[in-house]
């Protein structure tokens, strides 16, 4: 940054400030309950700060603030400054698709319901958003036969009007005719209020008006406009099957679901009304801030309800309080008009459906990152920006990254997965366990994994590749495939990644130049911060640009590998677990402890099973089955873990 104001001239107030670069162009929007405190950080060591505010501090030639009276104006402040500036700095929520709504026109003397997207307006109600909009217009088509509004348009509408004669939505009891004065202007109101406060999860009090309705007129002897309101009456009872009832009481509330990763976070929002589910909506957020989780809870808050015509709720839940919740708490409040409240479901009800609204952001992430996955172009682009960014002497169209995993150094074990043209190849994915390293060393186990991978090259190229038998010629599928078993480390990587940092690095291009390899195999670690890449021969780290499709790659390969390893290690783990709880009983060897495990599912369901029920299965005699019950529950609980067996964890308290 070019230009520092002395920490004296800052003021001791609240307020929002602004990061600009030389051409005057807003980088960065912030807020803070005191500037003074708060801005004196940004001027901290750059290798203290976080890597994405280092970047933006790089390029940033001085600061503006703006003091005002409370906390909550410095965050309506910001809020209207990042809407403005739209800063490359801040996060901001994309709609991940344009969601329909249903909307009704208020203002107008005769108002509609109208499918809508796109940006709101004053004048009119929305209500949704919904997420196909297939099944919005067949909820309006339901409705409609009960709450006849037009819904045609304005120059439809007046046509008609000069005419003096009605479309055929009037005819068939889709619309009362407000072109022709059919309706009355109060009567027509009350059509729309109904429609709304339906529209708004109140649908008791339409359906027992429909109900007394009917029934009146069936003891009327008017069979006819009872048979008119039983359908009614059935359209609008489907129409309320469309609303999740997601709550016994009647309560409004939103509930906020959250999942991200080191550069985006997909939010999930269900909207409650009344105690019911009656619209959803999605956004996918850039990550460009360094934001602890409470920090990006405040700013999609401020997202979502900072928006003209958004509807602030009674109750919010949250996955995490933000950072400030008290400002948070008075804000939602003032746009509200009344009470606001943010809460943190813990448990019961609204804690499963919080679950269940963080379970579709996180759908929504992988399935964004899938679209990028799934496209050729995008593909190659990456395969080409990741050769620019790397220097590296071809496309990776074989890329092999390695990850190491344990806990307090057992059970180590590593993971090697392949992409190849930017797609995974699970085919190829390989498991190890690290077998020489004692203790927590990640270094030492990577060393390992690396030799036996490129060790296994090595002899694969140099074993002549084998005739198949006569069987395998008569079957040439199966001797592709055994030829295949037997040369399965024979294809060399185009970009070898390592998961971590310098340190790693190191271990490759040693294991490369003892194995003669390093002309051959590009090599490249990714450090904790994701954004730096280090490569041979570079001193500094490699940051490759936010949003190019090579960093999407590098990330769905690191994330491939975390994940396989994880997965090995605690399968390992558990099995060691399991094995040792049933070590030792006589009759019961290594065979017979898998198949038992099987049959009845789980260790846990083995630890419930009843004497009776060891005993009744036919295969396991039953001293062995007395011996694995006594073992279970009369003794067999390893020292120091009284009443449990090993892999179950930690009780809760």
């Amino acid at each position: 940054m070019q230009t520092r104001p002395p920490t004296g001239t800052i003021p001791d107030a609240p307020g929002s400030y602004q990061f600009l670069d030389r051409e005057g162009r807003v980088l960065y929007v912030g807020k803070a309950k005191s500037l003074r405190h708060r801005l004196p950080n940004y001027w901290a060591d750059p290798v203290a700060l976080a890597p994405r505010t280092a970047q933006m501090m790089a390029q940033a030639d001085r600061v503006e603030w703006v003091t005002v009276d409370t906390e909550v104006d410095a965050l309506i402040l910001e809020h209207s400054l990042i809407q403005t500036h739209q800063p490359r700095f801040n996060v901001r929520l994309k709609d991940d698709k344009s969601y329909p709504w249903l909307a009704v026109t208020v203002s107008d003397e005769w108002p509609r319901p109208v499918v809508f997207r796109g940006k709101k307006r004053k004048g009119v109600r929305y209500f949704g958003p919904y997420g196909h909009v297939g099944a919005l217009r067949e909820t309006i088509d339901l409705l409609l036969r009960s709450f006849p509004v037009r819904t045609c348009s304005d120059a439809k509408f007046a046509r008609h009007h000069r005419l003096g004669r009605p479309c055929l939505l009037y005819d068939i009891e889709r619309c009362s005719g407000p072109c022709v004065g059919a309706v009355d202007a109060v009567r027509y109101a009350h059509l729309v209020d109904e429609l709304m406060r339906f529209l708004s999860g109140e649908t008791a009090p339409v359906v027992a008006r429909l109900s007394a309705e009917m029934q009146a007129a069936a003891e009327a002897l008017e069979y006819e406009q009872a048979a008119r309101l039983r359908d009614r009456l059935t359209s609008v009872r489907k129409a309320a099957e469309t609303q999740q009832m997601v709550s016994e009481r009647p309560e409004d509330l939103d509930v906020v679901g959250i999942a991200e990763d080191e550069l985006e976070a997909a939010v999930q929002v269900f909207f409650v009304r009344r105690g019911r589910v009656i619209g959803r909506k999605g956004f996918v957020a850039d990550k460009v801030e360094d934001l602890s989780r409470p920090q990006l809870v405040g700013r999609v808050l401020e997202e979502l309800y900072g928006a003209p015509a958004a509807e602030v709720p009674r109750r919010i839940l949250v996955p995490e309080m933000p950072d400030d919740p008290d400002v948070h708490t008075a804000w939602l409040s003032g746009l509200r008009g009344g009470p606001a409240q943010l809460a943190v479901p813990l448990r019961g009800d609204k804690r499963a459906l919080h679950q269940t609204v963080t379970r579709n952001a996180a759908e929504d992430l992988a399935r964004h990152r899938l679209k990028r996955a799934g496209d050729h172009n995008a593909r190659s682009r990456a395969l080409t920006e990741l050769q620019a960014a790397l220097g590296l002497s071809q496309a990776p169209l074989r890329i092999e990254c390695f990850d190491m995993s344990h806990l307090q150094g057992t059970d180590y074990v590593g993971s090697m997965v392949v992409f190849e043209d930017g797609l995974a190849k699970k085919s190829d994915y390989r498991r190890f366990t690290v077998k020489t390293v004692r203790g927590n060393d990640d270094y030492a186990a990577m060393e390992e994994v690396l030799r036996r991978r490129l060790t296994n090259l090595l002899a694969d190229r140099a074993r002549p590749a084998e005739a198949p038998s006569a069987v395998e010629e008569a079957t040439e599928d199966i001797g592709r495939r055994r030829a295949a078993g037997r040369r399965r480390f024979a294809y060399a990587p185009q970009l070898l990644l390592l998961d971590g940092g310098r340190g790693q690095l190191g271990v490759g291009i040693r294991v490369l130049d003892e194995l003669g390899l390093t002309g051959e195999i590009e090599l490249a670690a990714l450090a904790k911060q994701f954004e730096e890449v280090y490569r041979p021969g570079r001193s500094d780290p490699i940051r490759i640009p936010r949003g190019s499709e090579a960093l999407y790659l590098l990330q769905r390969v690191r994330d491939e590998a975390h994940r396989f390893a994880i997965t090995f290690h605690r399968e390992r783990r558990g099995n060691r677990m399991t094995a040792g709880v049933l070590e030792g009983i006589p009759g019961l060897g290594p065979t017979r402890t898998k198949r038992l495990l099987a049959q009845l599912g789980s260790l846990k369901a083995l630890r419930t099973a009843t004497p009776e029920e060891l005993r009744a299965i036919s295969w396991l005699p039953a001293p062995v089955a007395d011996a694995v019950f006594t073992r279970l529950h009369l003794g067999g609980a390893p020292a120091g873990r009284p009443g449990r067996a090993p892999g179950e964890g930690p009780r809760r308290s």
